[in-house]
C-alpha cells in the first residue's frame, strides 16, 4: 500500500521531527513539571490523540478549509492563544504547592489529557503541517491515498507519543524531586507559566 523507500525516508524524517524540541514538547515538559510523571504522560497522550485527529482531517481534505476560509484559521489560532494564556495565568497564580493542584488524582490526570488534546487541536498550524508534510511520502500511483495518509499519520503519532511520553515522564520525575523545596516548586510554576505564555505569543504573533 506504500512505497517502502518513501516510508523508510518518512521514518527518518518523522523521528527527527519528533525528537526536535517544539511547542508540543515544551507544553508537555511544563505540564509534567507541574503535575508529576503520570500527568506528563497523560498530556503527551492527549497531544497524540489530537495529532491523529489532524491526520484524519488531512486525509479527508479538511485542511483545504483554511485556504478557502482564512477567518476560520485566525479564529482557531486566537482561541488556541487564549487557552494557553489561561493556563499561564493559572500557573503564575499557583502558590508552589507540592504538585499541580489535583495533578495526582484521576480527575487531574484526565484534565492533563484534555489540556494536551485541546492545545494541539486549537493549533491550526498542525493541520497545515500535516497537509504539507504527509503528501510528500504518499504515492498516488499505488492507490489507496487516504489509507496511505492514515498509515503515515498513525506512524508519526505513535512515534511522537513514545518520545513525548518519555519527556513527560522524565520531567515529572525530576519535578517530584525538586518540589521538596517550596521555593523551587514556585520556580517551576513560574517556568511553566512562562512556557505557556510564550507558546501563546508564538501562536498569536505568527499567523502563517
Amino acid at each position: 500500500m506504500v512505497d517502502t523507500s518513501l516510508y523508510a525516508a518518512f521514518l527518518v524524517a518523522a523521528f527527527v521531527l519528533c525528537v526536535t524540541p517544539g511547542p508540543d514538547m515544551m507544553f508537555i515538559v511544563a505540564v509534567g513539571g507541574r503535575g508529576g510523571p503520570a500527568t506528563g504522560v497523560l498530556a503527551a497522550l492527549g497531544v497524540a490523540c489530537a495529532m491523529f485527529v489532524h491526520t484524519v482531517a488531512a486525509a479527508l481534505g479538511l485542511s483545504a478549509l483554511f485556504t478557502a476560509l482564512p477567518t476560520l484559521y485566525h479564529a482557531l489560532r486566537w482561541a488556541g492563544a487564549a487557552y494557553l494564556l489561561y493556563l499561564a495565568v493559572k500557573a503564575f497564580r499557583s502558590r508552589g504547592g507540592p504538585v499541580w493542584a489535583d495533578g495526582t488524582s484521576g480527575s487531574g490526570r484526565r484534565r492533563a489529557f484534555w489540556r494536551g488534546a485541546v492545545t494541539n487541536l486549537l493549533n491550526p498550524k498542525v493541520i497545515l503541517f500535516n497537509a504539507s508534510f504527509l503528501p510528500q511520502f504518499v504515492s498516488p500511483e499505488l492507490g489507496h491515498v487516504r489509507e496511505q495518509f492514515l498509515l503515515l499519520g498513525t506512524t508519526i503519532t505513535v512515534m511522537g507519543l513514545l518520545v513525548d511520553g518519555s519527556v513527560g515522564l522524565l520531567s515529572g520525575k525530576l519535578s517530584a524531586l525538586l518540589r521538596r523545596s517550596r521555593r523551587v516548586a514556585r520556580g517551576l510554576d513560574i517556568f511553566s507559566g512562562t512556557v505557556f505564555a510564550g507558546l501563546a505569543v508564538r501562536l498569536a504573533a505568527v499567523p502563517k
